[in-house]
């Protein structure tokens, strides 16, 4: 803040754990008792509530309700109450939304991540750290990969066997369940179950999941490249294929943080398989087909991606009116459409790249008139596959594909 004052912090953000007060450092115990108002669930404020001389306000439904009162007091001290860390999965994230940093100061408990770590002896940056608190369950399908260890915040008592059910469904039956309970608190408790073998009885909402990952032979492992085979994905032949989806990948390039704009999605492979490149990337897919929009929302529910990925049902380019601007276009159906190309480069942020693939003749020559007029990238993928010829074998070729690329000035 160039010339001014920096502003005093007035919001507290405690973490607080399940030993109460007796866990609190002195300056959190201090934030707390002379706060105006102490904000947290019913939970929080009642582990603090020797220290509370304020008012006590509760969360509302849904949480953002409560943030017009907190603001109010924008000025006077106010302590937020939070489980462990704030800033992990909690409500800091929300408040730094509306409150600038200058303005809070945060004193962080261990997060549940840290306690399930330290209670199993694992390295916590060698651990996939996810919530399945108010998320998808299928969250979690991303980081079942052979050998991983995970940590995942569970939504209530019931989601360590949905889990359980999850892995078992997906080949991943003999991975061992630990279910941790109220950690740091007097009625602590940490159990173990084999996936397959689920039994443990009276789980507490308070839990968060550790799962140690163990894959048979028939589990769709995600790999950490391209071109899933084509049969993981529910379709009607509207589907770019294994090896020319790996290409267009490449092309498309995905970036942490960024936006793809999937134009005829078909059934979302490319979108998809944007989503699994990296956890904080979002996409769009644009099909004017119903039928094809409900199975690209099926095929993104099963590989946990569909909390990032918007569907657009309607044609394009109409549909694309009144989308953010992206860091990437694909353009895998509808090429002929009027304008629909020239839609497709004018959706892109600058640096952004287009993609996109052409079979038929007609299409080829279109692409071909948009790389004479606009330059880019042009070329050609011709695929053969072995089929039997008789006793023997020979490599049957696959209509070639014609692939424009173009990175917007």
């Amino acid at each position: 803040m160039m010339g001014g004052t920096i502003p005093e912090p007035w919001l507290s953000l405690v973490g607080i754990g399940e030993d109460g007060v007796a866990g609190l450092s002195p300056a959190a115990c201090r934030l707390i008792a002379g706060a105006r108002c102490v904000v947290g669930g019913r939970r929080h404020l009642a582990l603090a509530e020797s220290l509370i001389s304020g008012a006590r306000l509760t969360w509302r439904t849904p949480i953002e309700a409560t943030l017009p009162d907190i603001l109010d007091e924008r000025g006077r001290p106010v302590c937020v109450l939070a489980t462990g860390d704030p800033f992990h999965y909690g409500i800091g994230t929300l408040l730094q939304q509306h409150v600038p940093a200058a303005e809070m100061l945060c004193l962080p408990q261990p997060s549940a991540f840290s306690l399930v770590a330290a209670r199993l002896g694992w390295s916590l940056q060698d651990c996939a750290c996810v919530s399945l608190h108010g998320r998808a369950l299928n969250r979690i399908v991303p980081d079942l990969q052979e050998g991983r260890r995970v940590i995942a915040l569970s939504w209530d008592g019931a989601t360590p066997r949905h889990v359980a059910d999850l892995l078992v469904a997906r080949g991943f039956g003999a991975s061992n369940l630990w279910v941790c309970e109220a950690l740091g608190g007097p009625a602590e408790r940490v159990r173990v179950a084999r996936a397959d073998a689920f039994d443990l009885p009276d789980v507490t909402d308070l839990n968060t999941i550790g799962l140690e990952v163990v894959a048979t032979p028939e589990a769709h492992v995600l790999p950490a490249t391209p071109g899933l085979p084509d049969d993981w994905f529910e379709h009607d032949g509207q589907l770019t294929k294994s090896s020319v989806r790996a290409v267009t990948l490449a092309a498309l390039a995905p970036h942490p943080g960024e936006v793809l704009c999937d134009i005829g999605a078909g059934s979302g492979s490319v979108s998809i398989e944007w989503l699994l490149a990296t956890p904080s990337t979002r996409a769009f897919a644009v099909e004017h087909q119903a039928e094809r929009a409900a199975r690209i929302r099926r095929n993104a529910e099963h590989w946990g991606v569909v909390d990032r990925l918007t569907i657009v049902h309607g044609p394009a380019p109409e549909a694309l009116q009144n989308m953010p601007r992206a860091d990437a276009v694909f353009v895998g159906g509808g090429l002929t459409r009027e304008g629909l190309l020239d839609a497709g480069c004018a959706a892109l942020r600058p640096r952004g790249r287009l993609v996109s693939n052409a079979v038929t003749i007609e299409s080829q020559a279109l692409l071909s008139r948009m790389f004479a007029t606009r330059g880019g990238d042009l070329m050609t993928l011709s695929f053969a596959r072995a089929e039997p010829v008789g006793g023997f074998h020979g490599l049957r070729p696959a209509m070639p594909v014609m692939q424009w690329r173009w990175v917007k000035p």
